[in-house]
């Protein structure tokens, strides 16, 4: 009983959920970046390719 008492009272567990959460925003971000970067790369090659036409 008293192992599982200290597993509560440890804060192992509130540094995971701390990571966990900090992993998230980061991909949330990352994502997001390449989606934008994504589309106007993609125009730019479009305007490209119609100009070299």
């Amino acid at each position: 009983m008293s192992h599982l008492i200290s597993l509560i009272r440890s804060d192992e567990g509130q540094d995971i959920a701390e990571y966990a959460v900090m992993l998230a925003v980061i991909l949330v971000i990352v994502v997001g970046t390449i989606r934008l970067i994504g589309s106007n790369a993609n125009n730019v090659f479009s305007n490209t390719a119609s100009s070299i036409q």
